[in-house]
């Protein structure tokens, strides 16, 4: 009987011992909420600006229609955008002292394209612990056609990235950056900062 109750004593300790490092260690423990909202068909209403070139700045509007897949996935089926370009001192500078002509800067004009978007990263967090905020970030690829004031319909391929923030199922707010890289007649790089207002419809959540 001794050694039965020496193995009893045995076992309840080492199950005093396996609890005691289950409660200080309780392991790891996933808890994945659900979007709060989804996307299906958006409608964007688009400022921007065209900051890099030395001789101009541009400032764009843009509509766009985009399709979502599902929470990962979406397609901007189309977007097409005018552009009001404003000259800078420095070309200010080289018309006056020097007499270059205004037909030399070769400026974007209108736009259009179609793009793909990855959406990886979907959250919330809380702002001063009075609102919760939902957002995501995505990334952007696809192709556009710029049209330039002097050198005509340029074709290029798009990169970019952005964040949107959720007012509701209907109503979200992107901040966008992409880069077109123009390659003909040779490699021209427009860069863009937009802000959007998108409206969504058919979502069902």
């Amino acid at each position: 009987m001794s050694r039965i109750a020496a193995a009893a004593a045995l076992l309840i300790a080492a199950a005093a011992t396996a609890q005691t490092e289950a409660l200080e260690n309780p392991g790891r423990i996933s808890a994945i909420q659900e979007r709060a909202f989804r996307m299906n068909h958006e409608l964007t209403v688009t400022a921007g600006v065209l900051p890099i070139d030395a001789f101009y700045k541009g400032l764009y509007a843009q509509l766009g229609y985009t399709y979502h897949f599902n929470d990962s996935f979406a397609w901007t089926v189309g977007r097409g955008g005018y552009s009001y370009n404003l000259g800078t001192g420095l070309r200010e500078q080289l018309e006056r002292d020097f007499g270059v002509l205004p037909t030399t800067f070769d400026e974007v004009n209108f736009f259009v394209g179609s793009d793909v978007l990855w959406t990886p990263f979907y959250g919330k967090f809380a702002l001063l612990n009075r609102w919760v905020l939902h957002l995501d970030f995505h990334l952007i690829g696809g192709a556009s056609v710029q049209k330039f004031t002097q050198s005509g319909f340029r074709p290029g391929v798009d990169l970019g990235g952005g964040l949107r923030v959720f007012q509701n199922r209907w109503v979200s707010y992107r901040l966008d950056v992409m880069d077109t890289v123009v390659v003909i007649p040779k490699p021209t790089n427009v860069l863009s900062v937009s802000l959007s207002l998108a409206l969504n419809f058919g979502a069902t959540e």
